[in-house]
């Protein structure tokens, strides 16, 4: 994602959703109709009344406003991106589908500790934080996460 898209240290859920939608070139009533939240609500988070999202408004406006959930998370905890709880994998020994190992959530893993690779925890594509390890891809840029197997002719 590009540095503009990411919260600004320090900025306010407010400020940050009102820079991306001036940003976009979009009012709040288009935002409002692109999220399918009321505009007044739209109002309430600029003016910093509303301050915690629920999941269908963070849903709804990370779409609008064409940013990742994780973003809007970071600007209404006062915090960066990086520290939302994006996950973190092995693309050597992390199966697909399946919960990724203990060991590298932990906040200081950097490598897996089986092969030493570097973990992932941003989408090698479009650069999204990864916040689910659910599906295979990423639900930004479809981009896959694990790059398959090469078989062996």
């Amino acid at each position: 994602m590009k540095s503009s898209t990411v919260p600004k240290p320090g900025e306010s859920l407010a400020e940050y959703v009102q820079r991306r939608r001036l940003a976009l070139g979009m009012s709040q009533r288009a935002v409002a109709a692109k999220s399918g939240i009321h505009a007044q609500s739209i109002g309430k988070i600029e003016h910093g009344h509303t301050t915690v999202l629920k999941t269908k408004t963070r849903k709804g406006l990370a779409y609008a406003l064409d940013i990742p959930e994780a973003h809007l998370d970071a600007a209404a905890k006062g915090i960066s991106v990086e520290e939302t709880g994006a996950l973190k994998f092995c693309p050597q020994c992390w199966t697909p589908g399946n919960a990724p190992d203990s060991m590298w959530l932990h906040i200081h893993a950097h490598y897996c500790f089986r092969c030493g690779s570097g973990l992932r925890h941003r989408c090698v594509q479009c650069e999204s934080p990864i916040t689910s390890l659910k599906h295979r891809f990423c639900p930004y840029c479809g981009t896959a996460y694990k790059a398959p197997e090469k078989s062996a002719s």
